[in-house]
């Protein structure tokens, strides 16, 4: 019989928290092998995607704070991944994919792309459809209700 307590764990907070978690560990595994995490991963999927980009734009885009992407962007640029130059204000960052950043990343599997086909097997499309409206159109309601 379940215990009482477990009632608390049935909640869509707490299953979408466990599949985030779930997900990330699966990322990281399919990028160990090139010396990557998955933040890092997703500032380079970011670059790939939109091009030369503000650090500070990029930090709102991936909902990262300014000294969690300060790290994971030097440890990209000692990498030789990204390129950082000053901004006009001398104060912004701009960031650049380099040349090897481009060539890693072609060279990657998509761990969304493999997580999600394994993650969603089997699933039907339309509930899929339906979770993710739901959790969107959660998500924006406590982020509009959440005070800076």
């Amino acid at each position: 019989m379940a215990d009482a307590s477990d009632n608390q764990h049935q909640t869509v907070g707490a299953w979408a928290k466990r599949y985030y978690f779930a997900n990330r560990a699966m990322m990281e595994s399919i990028l160990r092998p090139y010396g990557l995490g998955s933040t890092q991963w997703f500032v380079l999927y970011e670059l790939v995607n939109t091009g030369p980009t503000m650090q500070r734009d990029l930090a709102q885009r991936l909902h990262l704070e300014r000294a969690t992407l300060s790290g994971v962007v030097a440890t990209l640029v000692r990498k030789g991944l990204v390129a950082q130059a000053t901004g006009a204000d001398q104060r912004q960052r701009q960031l650049t994919i380099t040349d090897s950043g481009l060539a890693l990343w072609k060279s990657l599997p998509d761990p969304v792309e493999v997580t999600k086909a394994i993650a969603l097997e089997g699933a039907d499309p339309a509930e899929v459809e339906i979770a993710i409206r739901v959790l969107r159109s959660a998500a924006e309601r406590v982020e509009g209700n959440v005070a800076d």
